[in-house]
């Protein structure tokens, strides 16, 4: 075993990759372990109910059974999570395209769906940044989702989200067609090594204007900080104190550093290896939303669901599994 070699922790970069790699299998070997465990359990449980024929044991059965479904259908489902930040939390940022008051109240009921998901996966959600549409709606948002495989289930979420309504907004009711991108990015863990000179910052301070009582309003706690050599903003203005916002505003900058580079390094693989869905430009539409059909289709897959409201409601898995098969397919017909 590598670990044990004595030169091992003389490549530290090297010994990290190593010890995370065994404490996944770890981690998989104990999930196995209890799976077969509930599993003898339940298959004792079912000899019990089919010598007595009790109506609650064979009610526990069923119960039992349900769950074990359930714990292998998660267990098939993080096994396609193997990326190198698929663990990690998750940071979401939400633009509303052109059209305005549609397009911003679009936005905004994106962020609600990624909300009700993430609360209904019992991770914990921190909007960090919103700007509110001028009638309604938001112009963005950058919204922090903290809980394990946060950024492996939502990285196929990113792209352009179109939506098919009839506006409350017009008069007319005309149907009307509009658009809002989706950035996910990875938390940075602290050993991940992405340079930052402080030299190619600018760091503004200003009041906050958003939720958070009046002490956000009557200090300038909220932070802007701009990276000069490539021209990337991040804002954050959630928490109380600018120590605070300035540390989240810093880990939002990383991610998005390293998010540039590995794009940079996607293009210049995409070619040989079919990395990217369609083009390969993943500001490209992803999936419309029809709501006079109460229609979703995903474009990547031709996935089409008729399940509108419900997947409004932040019920994405029926999306997001289909996604996670596609891209485990791509990457095994890549490696063969």
């Amino acid at each position: 075993m590598d670990s044990a070699r004595p030169d091992f922790w003389s490549d530290n970069e090297r010994a990290q990759q190593v010890s995370k790699e065994r404490a996944d299998l770890e981690s998989q070997l104990t999930r196995i372990d209890e799976l077969q465990v509930a599993i003898a359990d339940v298959e004792a449980l079912f000899e019990l109910c089919q010598e007595s024929q009790d109506e609650d044991l064979v009610a526990e059965f069923e119960s039992e059974l349900k769950r074990i479904e359930q714990n292998l259908a998660a267990f098939e489902l993080t096994r396609m999570l193997s990326g190198p930040h698929d663990e990690q939390n998750a940071i979401v940022e939400i633009n509303a395209g052109a059209g305005g008051v549609d397009s911003q109240d679009w936005a905004e009921m994106l962020l609600r769906m990624y909300l009700r998901w993430a609360e209904g996966r019992g991770y914990r959600s921190q909007v960090l940044d919103i700007s509110s549409g001028e009638e309604a709606g938001i112009r963005s948002a950058t919204v922090f989702l903290e809980g394990i495989y946060a950024y492996g289930y939502l990285r196929s979420e990113r792209g352009v989200h179109r939506l098919v309504r009839i506006s409350p907004f017009d008069a007319n009711k005309r149907r009307q067609t509009s658009f809002a991108s989706v950035a996910v990015l990875p938390e940075i863990d602290d050993d991940i090594d992405v340079e930052v000179n402080e030299a190619d910052l600018r760091v503004d301070t200003y009041r906050s204007s958003g939720a958070g009582g009046q002490h956000v309003n009557k200090t300038d706690s909220a932070i802007r900080i701009t990276h000069l050599p490539t021209g990337l903003i991040v804002e954050c203005q959630d928490e109380r104190s600018q120590h605070k916002n300035r540390s989240r505003a810093m880990g939002l900058l990383k991610a998005k550093l390293l998010a540039a580079e590995q794009a940079r390094r996607d293009a210049a693989q995409a070619q040989s290896r079919r990395l990217q869905v369609g083009s390969g430009d993943r500001s490209e539409r992803i999936r419309t939303y029809n709501f006079p059909q109460g229609r979703v289709t995903d474009h990547r897959i031709e996935l089409t669901l008729y399940r509108l409201e419900a997947v409004m409601d932040g019920d994405l898995d029926e999306v997001i599994e289909p996604l996670l098969q596609e891209h485990q397919a791509e990457m095994l017909a890549d490696e063969a």
